[in-house]
């Protein structure tokens, strides 16, 4: 058994700090500590500390910009590699001066691709995930777009370039005031923010063309349907704390039709939505959702119908049609069926597929590049003051699996915890593996630390080269 301290990563709740540990998307301030996969490659950050202040309303560097160069590798060989092509987006998460939105003492890892922590229990998402949910909104230099989840205020600072306006609304007024002095001393003058509870929207700015939401809420805010222009766009992550769906919502005829884009995690919507939320983890009894990758679909609860708040009915404007109930007392629960590309109830994959052998379904992860990441990960609860010990185990199968280029550089199956305030409280991985065997089973008790209150499953190559499968992944409470 081995414990890898690493740091947090991003809106998602992903963390990625080793062989391409995944970063929070726990990211951005909207995600619980969710890795996003980050291989340890030291070429993607440059060291220097010094704060360089731009000026202009892209935030582009200029002069002696000592991440110029951190910015762009991140962008040719992290966030271009994983799917993301529009050009715009690209040029913005490369023009824009991630460390000047995290606090000094993770600037070392701002190019990093992860999510960091930045201060009130919230994390700034990965670059990657920033990028990701940027081109999905597809903006364009005419819209008013409204974000929900200042965080950082790194989001806000992407778009600002792509769009006519960006209102942003954070209901954390700690960061929603560095936040603003941060776009205001960058000369982020298109960026307009305020405290307050998302759930609600910007009433008085509304309709907006295009709604960015970099939290959980269970069910979708009624208020936010209504702000949104006829034939406008949300991007919005839906349901139970630690099983969410991104999708891209239309509206249209007054309707919102939904698009699932794949599964997610990212921290809860506080505030009102948090108040109304039906469905809540149990961190006394941990366990894995779909370790066995049999299943495709996943009953995502209050995705289908928007949520007024408590005690009240979101008919209108319901992503399954208008009438659709979505207040307290309600059930939402809506089945998404995802794709080979996606696991159900896993999220943050890169090169994984479900793959069946013999009608036994299982997850396959192929890397041919030493250090590019290929892994898949899982948010639970789990409390340590009634969790003390566990049992993690998993079938695991190998081919020609060859180390990568960073000593930690091997396939793995491990579990990061985190503390109430998502700090990251270490990982303990099983492996690594290497060469070509046959099927086995692994296991390992791991003490659970008192102050944890939720993980990350992580498996896959982890910048390691050749072929593993995972099967039976699976996580047992031992003892009270």
């Amino acid at each position: 058994m081995r414990r890898l301290t690493f740091g947090l990563m991003g809106c998602f709740l992903l963390t990625e700090a080793q062989p391409n540990l995944i970063a929070q998307d726990f990211s951005d301030h909207r995600s619980p500590p969710v890795p996003t996969i980050v291989t340890p490659q030291r070429s993607l950050l440059i060291l220097p500390q010094a704060s360089d202040s731009i000026s202009s309303r892209s935030g582009s560097a200029r002069g002696n910009d000592k991440y110029a160069d951190a910015r762009k590798r991140l962008v040719d060989h992290r966030i271009r590699t994983a799917g993301v092509t529009n050009e715009r987006v690209l040029a913005a998460i490369q023009d824009t001066p991630r460390h000047e939105f995290v606090p000094h003492a993770v600037r070392d890892k701002a190019y990093y691709d992860m999510a960091l922590p930045i201060g009130s229990a919230q994390t700034i998402s990965s670059p990657f995930i920033v990028a990701s949910m940027t081109e999905t909104l597809d903006p364009q230099p005419t819209d008013r777009v409204l974000e929900i989840g200042t965080g950082s205020g790194y989001q806000a600072a992407v778009l600002s370039p792509l769009v006519d306006e960006v209102y942003s609304i954070e209901i954390v007024e700690p960061l929603g005031v560095t936040a603003r002095g941060v776009l205001d001393r960058l000369g982020y003058d298109n960026v307009f923010t305020k405290i307050g509870d998302g759930f609600l929207g910007w009433p008085d700015k509304a309709p907006f063309d295009k709604i960015i939401v970099t939290c959980s809420p269970e069910s979708v805010p009624v208020p936010l349907v209504e702000q949104l222009r006829e034939g406008g766009s949300m991007i919005i992550p839906v349901g139970e704390r630690y099983q969410q769906t991104l999708y891209r919502m239309t509206k249209r005829d007054g309707e919102l039709v939904r698009e699932p884009l794949r599964p997610t995690l990212f921290v809860p919507m506080t505030g009102t939505a948090e108040a109304s939320r039906q469905h809540l983890p149990d961190g006394s009894a941990p366990e894995i959702t779909n370790g066995d990758f049999e299943t495709t679909t996943l009953s995502s609860p209050g995705g289908e119908g928007p949520s007024g708040g408590e005690g009240s009915s979101g008919g209108e404007g319901s992503p399954g049609g208008a009438g659709s109930p979505g207040g307290e007392g309600k059930s939402n629960d809506q089945t998404e069926r995802f794709s080979e590309e996606f696991i159900a109830g896993w999220y943050y994959g890169r090169q994984v597929k479900r793959f069946v052998e013999g009608g036994n379904a299982m997850a396959r992860f192929e890397n041919k590049t030493p250090g590019l990441g290929s892994h898949l990960l899982q948010g639970i609860a789990i409390d340590g003051r009634q969790v003390f010990s566990v049992r993690l185990s998993a079938r695991i199968r190998t081919q020609d699996v060859a180390k990568g280029p960073d000593a930690d550089a091997w396939p793995m199956l491990a579990i990061s915890y985190y503390d109430e305030q998502r700090r990251d409280l270490g990982m303990f991985s099983l492996g690594p593996y290497r060469g070509t065997r046959d099927w086995r089973t692994d296991s390992r008790l791991l003490r659970v630390p008192p102050n944890a209150r939720e993980a990350i499953i992580r498996i896959g190559l982890f910048g390691a080269t050749g072929r593993i499968d995972f099967d039976d992944v699976q996580l047992e409470k031992i003892g009270r």
